[in-house]
């Protein structure tokens, strides 16, 4: 006689067909396993990439990783970030890099110099002719776009008032020709002694004086008709500019602050005041050559 059939095969049927897609789920068969986090902070170790989001992250057997962020702030700081889809990168401007470059008003142009060319008398026209003078010589460089003037005293100016020389030439600062710095105010300006190396004329040559090895012939007595402050020296500016008489002088400054022999004593230094010319009618004598300061005064 047969015995009834057991009932455990059959209740191990039914208990896998239950249960077994779980344990097969906890087991990490299958192709892909699925893991989320509701939260993520997530940093990117290759370039500082923070995200803090709703994020779901599938790794698959191969070892790849995609993330898909939801809403959420992120900061980038690398220079590419890997996000959404895995292979897509997109492309971010790490502010370390960046290079900022300053350019400004504070950029140094030629707002100074000595006139590269000579004038035989100290009839210069007046003011106004020494003043496009000075004009006409910057326009032949391309610095005319500026206002410039003569570093001139005269005895009688608008409404028959002194003209001191400081007060026509703008409150600086002034650089020369190979953009150093002369001077960046008056007050500085006229603490300053004569040097050759420079105060240059607008071409970036050196004026001719009594430095070493310098060119013949000396014309470093540059006309000012002023004090070592800037200030009118009554009967020392050819009669304002206008005059061819011997009888008459003009006061000079030493561009290269040198006496005779190379001398750097005190009484030869100041690049505006040293001594009166030898007249107007001729101002090559005791190394003149007629040439002027021009300052821009914008």
């Amino acid at each position: 006689m047969r015995s009834a059939p057991s009932s455990a095969p059959i209740l191990l049927s039914l208990a896998l067909g239950l249960f077994g897609p779980a344990l097969v789920a906890c087991s990490g068969g299958g192709d892909d396993s699925a893991s989320t986090s509701d939260t993520a902070a997530e940093t990117d170790a290759t370039g500082g990439t923070t995200e803090a989001s709703a994020t779901a992250v599938t790794t698959g057997d191969d070892g790849t990783e995609g993330t898909t962020a939801g809403s959420g702030a992120s900061t980038t700081t690398s220079a590419s970030t890997t996000t959404g889809d895995p292979g897509t990168t997109s492309a971010a401007t790490d502010p370390t890099d960046a290079t900022t470059t300053t350019t400004g008003l504070s950029d140094p142009l030629m707002t100074f110099f000595v006139s590269s060319d000579t004038h035989p008398t100290g009839n210069l026209g007046g003011l106004a002719g020494a003043d496009k003078r000075c004009q006409t010589l910057a326009d032949a460089v391309g610095a005319g776009d500026r206002t410039w003037r003569a570093y001139l005293s005269a005895e009688k100016g608008d409404g028959d008032q002194p003209v001191h020389a400081r007060d026509r030439i703008g409150q600086g600062p002034w650089h020369n020709a190979a953009l150093e710095l002369v001077a960046a105010n008056l007050d500085e300006l006229h603490a300053l002694d004569g040097d050759h190396a420079l105060f240059l004329d607008e071409n970036g040559g050196m004026v001719n004086g009594q430095w070493a090895d310098s060119p013949t012939p000396n014309e470093h007595d540059i006309l000012t008709g002023s004090d070592r402050d800037g200030m009118l020296l009554p009967g020392l500016t050819c009669a304002d500019w206008t005059s061819e008489d011997a009888a008459l002088l003009a006061q000079v400054g030493h561009s290269d602050g040198l006496g005779p022999m190379m001398s750097d004593a005190e009484q030869y230094r100041p690049w505006n005041s040293v001594h009166e010319s030898g007249g107007c009618n001729d101002t090559a004598p005791k190394g003149g050559a007629g040439k002027i300061y021009c300052f821009a005064v914008d």
